[in-house]
């Protein structure tokens, strides 16, 4: 008999559609919108990104803990930076300053990204998906693993792309968010990158978000 599984929709209307031309929410519509995608039952809305410089959404995080909400508030960010402890990384302190119940952090899963965009090796990228969960599981409720472009990197270098994932869930995430970060990959082609896959992993990662 197959068991039902739940469907956990978690929106990013606050971080990434704030991003469109033409876009800027203030404080207050951000609060509102939190406020309705609560009460049309999502179960995750993400308040943006918090950093030392970012007024507005550092304030959202604060004031949106009086409001009560159904949905888990989410907090973005990285993982901690080449070369820097998690302790000693701002931009992961302004995680757990959010007081927010759940972490969401992307990770590099394309080797040409660790490579070329963060110009570090594959073993210290894999140290910094890790080290980062594992802080952030220590500080917070549920940590979110966003596997980015995580398509376009197993295409490139399959075992390593596994690598990435298998360090976050071995770190204690609880949910990894497969993405197409691109937008590029329609959901046949990625059925196909794989079917006849053969492996079959268990963990803490309950959960896979399909971005």
């Amino acid at each position: 008999m197959a068991t039902k599984q739940k469907v956990l929709i978690y929106d990013t209307t606050l971080r990434d559609g704030n991003q469109a031309v033409g876009i800027n929410l203030s404080l207050s519509d951000k609060l509102r919108i939190a406020e309705r995608l609560s009460e049309l039952g999502f179960h995750y809305v993400e308040g943006g990104w918090p950093n030392p410089t970012n007024e507005t959404d550092n304030e959202f995080y604060k004031q949106v803990k009086k409001k009560l909400l159904k949905a888990k508030i989410a907090a973005f960010g990285s993982t901690r930076r080449p070369g820097i402890i998690c302790s000693k990384d701002p931009l992961m302190l302004s995680l757990v300053k959010t007081g927010a119940p759940v972490a969401t952090i992307f990770g590099k899963s394309w080797d040409l990204h660790v490579k070329h965009v963060i110009k570090t090796s594959e073993e210290e990228n894999l140290a910094m998906i890790a080290e980062s969960v594992s802080f952030l599981k220590h500080h917070m409720d549920e940590v979110v693993y966003d596997a980015e472009h995580f398509f376009d990197g197993f295409k490139s270098n399959r075992d390593y792309a596994l690598r990435t994932l298998m360090a976050a869930q071995e770190a204690g995430a609880d949910s990894i968010a497969l993405c197409d970060t691109q937008r590029r990959d329609a959901p046949r082609r990625i059925h196909g990158h794989f079917s006849g896959s053969q492996e079959t992993h268990t963990g803490p990662a309950r959960r896979a978000f399909a971005q």
